[in-house]
């Protein structure tokens, strides 16, 4: 009996080390694709021309990367996420819409700078350009950040609830899904965490970044972002569990 067990642990462990290996090997991939000069060049010029449908692929694919990391991380195992196809379809619509916001804000905060309304240090050099990232950071996700998130909270449960089916989304009542989700925790983690300690300097180190270079490191943030909102609202769950056990 006990060489059965650890046989068919051997078994998941090495089906798990497969899926790692091909994990990584497509990051690779990607991040080689990003890096080579000929192809970094044609993946700048393309998203230059199809900004919406580049964000859209971009997002669509390295965030739900990030996902199914944060749960591979948990469940010290590769766990499909049900509705995997519509998480991926709202990545990709969020990941369309950041691709506008980027350029509202940073084309905003250079705007205010130069007119005086925000604080500089001069109009060249790197100080000017920290500052003019920082506000930038800090203005997007102050603003527009915590209203993104909520949002994709909202639409991760209705997936959830839901089992991934349309027909059954379709039928959920807003009411429902809003009392589903644990905001308290999600202003805590999320909002109150994530924000200043995360996402603030990372992205005033993006948008230090050229503009054509921008894209590429919010492809990489993408990873991480999935990750996050994942690994959270999986911790809120697991929280539970927890204090029902009590």
């Amino acid at each position: 009996m006990r060489h059965a067990t650890r046989f068919i642990e051997q078994e998941m462990a090495s089906k798990v080390l497969k899926v790692d290996i091909a994990w990584g090997s497509a990051l690779f991939a990607i991040t080689a694709f990003l890096l080579i000069p000929a192809t970094h060049q044609l993946f700048v010029e393309v998203s230059q021309t199809h900004v919406y449908l580049m964000a859209f692929a971009k997002f669509s694919l390295l965030a739900t990367m990030g996902e199914l990391l944060a749960l591979r991380i948990i469940n010290s195992e590769w766990v499909k996420p049900k509705g995997l196809c519509w998480r991926a379809l709202v990545w990709g619509l969020l990941g369309a819409l950041i691709a506008l916001v980027f350029y509202l804000y940073a084309t905003g905060v250079s705007a205010a700078l130069e007119r005086g309304l925000l604080p500089t240090f001069g109009k060249e050099g790197m100080m000017a350009k920290i500052v003019f990232a920082f506000f930038t950071s800090i203005l997007m996700n102050l603003l527009f950040a915590p209203t993104f998130m909520a949002f994709h909270r909202v639409t991760d449960t209705y997936i959830d609830m839901a089992d991934g089916k349309i027909t059954r989304i379709m039928q959920l009542e807003l009411t429902d899904v809003l009392n589903q989700i644990d905001w308290n925790s999600f202003i805590k983690i999320v909002i109150c965490r994530t924000i200043p300690l995360f996402w603030i300097p990372a992205h005033t180190t993006t948008f230090l970044l050229p503009p054509e270079h921008r894209v590429l490191a919010a492809a990489f943030l993408s990873i991480a972002l999935g990750a996050i909102l994942a690994l959270s609202k999986r911790g809120q769950h697991k929280e539970v569990s927890i204090r029902q056990a009590r």
